[in-house]
């Protein structure tokens, strides 16, 4: 719920924002009609919408922990603190107060277009009162004093203001705003976007009579004449609503057609802005060719150590002579780092899977000399800060002991925080963080979460690791990015 009121509260106060700075002043009604009503609508949307970028995490070292559930069938029942409960209950109190007082009002309005002698004219009905006013509309009824009306004493130009409201249903627009201003009547922007609408309709309406009887000076002089003489119904269009400068400078505007079409062209890198700022949030996406769970890891090899299974390393020093013969999974992460890659070598890259199947079954040469110190084994520093990625690197960083005790470390102290017993956690958490040059951990990053609070404790397992080995750049060791998915799989 906060989260709403915070997007939906951004989204109102930004639109509202460019409506006054860009719109208001222009002379295109219709258009800034329909851009309030629609800026309501959207800010409401808005919450509701998430559109994901996604993030790839192949980039970047990436292990598997799979975290078995412990789930209790046991609910636990949270309960709401007072200031919560309380703050409902004066909720509720006032808001059945504001409801009754706007039914009310409705009410009284639907009493008083029964009251008086009812006329057709038009598209509108004529309710004659005994009581003193100007007119007013409500919904398709014209309200007027029945002493003018037979007398003869309304101008013209007044019927015709008043038929614009009922022509173009702006009581609609008022019942909106205020069925809304009723329900959150906590937040006092809406209070600025019914009085923006109730002038947006003056102006059309006035906008009209100009039009229509061409006789601006006589148009205004009336409304200066007719000001403040009645009451306003805050259901209602009144007449005199807000006789300010504004209304009478706006008849005498002129809006360009350029001038109007760039102010409405710039409403929408705004709207795709406040989309992208309250709707985007970033989740990675595994790459199944580089994340594979431990599982798998520990019952299938690898291609590549499939295929260099008998293949014998001569391993050379820094001068260029073999101190040592290895097998594949005697390298450490530097050599294996520069063993040749099977599927760039152009003589055995194989076209279908039998080839590749084939080329597997026979293996690699019987001898490979590695050469850390091969220039075109040497990764290019970046200058200092920097943070590195396993691609750059020429040794990853790894955990003390490996990835296995790393895996047995997670397991020991993720605890599965408790749900009800009909949701069963299962899926995968993604975590960036630096491995720094020291081995220590930081700048933790969740990407993608499962709920629960299972991010925040995989987050706060990170936090107590021990310090582990630093990736390296020819022997140096760098601050590096790490991510980490952590497989969450419910007790069956």
């Amino acid at each position: 719920m906060t989260e709403f009121l915070i997007k939906s509260t951004v989204a109102l106060c930004v639109l509202l924002s460019a409506y006054y700075l860009l719109l208001e002043k222009e002379k295109f009604h219709q258009f800034n009609r329909f851009f309030l009503l629609g800026s309501l609508a959207i800010s409401f949307v808005i919450p509701f919408v998430t559109i994901e970028i996604i993030q790839e995490v192949s980039a970047v070292t990436t292990s598997s922990v799979a975290i078995p559930g412990k789930i209790t069938a046991q609910i636990i029942e949270e309960k709401t603190p007072f200031y919560v409960l309380l703050g409902w209950i004066l909720y509720a109190i006032i808001t059945t107060v504001l409801f009754v007082r706007f039914i009310n009002n409705l009410n009284k309005m639907m009493n008083k277009m029964k009251s008086g002698v009812r006329i057709k004219h038009q598209n509108a009905t004529l309710v004659l009162l005994k009581e003193q006013t100007l007119p007013y509309t409500f919904l398709n009824t014209i309200f007027i004093n029945e002493d003018d009306y037979q007398n003869k004493k309304i101008e013209s130009e007044l019927f015709t203001h008043e038929l614009i409201h009922v022509n173009q249903k702006h009581s609609w627009d008022i019942l909106l705003i205020e069925i809304t201003k009723t329900v959150f009547w906590f937040n006092p922007i809406f209070i600025f976007y019914k009085k923006a609408i109730q002038l947006n309709h003056e102006f059309l309406a006035d906008e009209k009579v100009v039009k229509s009887h061409n006789d601006v000076s006589f148009y205004q002089n009336l409304l200066l004449t007719k000001a403040n003489q009645s009451p306003i119904y805050y259901l209602a269009s009144n007449l005199n609503y807000s006789v300010t400068k504004k209304r009478l400078i706006m008849m005498t505007t002129t809006t360009s057609v350029s001038r109007g079409l760039f102010k409405k062209t710039i409403l929408l890198p705004l709207l795709t802005g406040l989309v992208y700022f309250l709707c985007t949030k970033t989740v990675a996406q595994e790459t199944k060719s580089k994340t594979t769970s431990e599982n798998e890891i520990a019952k299938k090899p690898t291609r590549t150590e499939s295929y260099y299974d008998k293949t014998t390393f001569k391993i050379k020093d820094d001068k260029g002579v073999v101190v040592t013969e290895k097998k594949f999974k005697e390298l450490t992460p530097a050599e294996k780092k520069v063993v040749p890659n099977i599927f760039t070598d152009s003589k055995i890259s194989p076209t279908t899977k039998e080839e590749l199947d084939k080329k597997l079954e026979k293996g690699g040469p019987e001898t490979v000399e590695i050469d850390l110190y091969d220039p075109k084994n040497q990764k290019v520093k970046k200058e200092e800060g920097s943070i590195y990625k396993s691609i750059d690197l020429t040794e990853n960083p790894d955990y003390p002991g490996g990835m296995a005790e790393f895996y047995k470390f997670v397991g020991q102290n993720f605890k599965t925080p408790l749900t009800p017993a009909d949701v069963k956690l299962k899926g995968r958490i993604y975590i960036t963080f630096i491995v720094e040059k020291d081995g220590k951990l930081s700048d933790f990053k969740l990407l993608r979460d499962i709920g629960y609070g299972t991010g925040e404790e995989a987050i706060r397992v990170l936090k107590l690791s021990p310090n582990w080995t630093p990736g390296k750049v020819n022997g140096e060791p760098v601050a590096t990015m790490y991510s980490l998915p952590i497989t969450i799989q419910a007790d069956k």
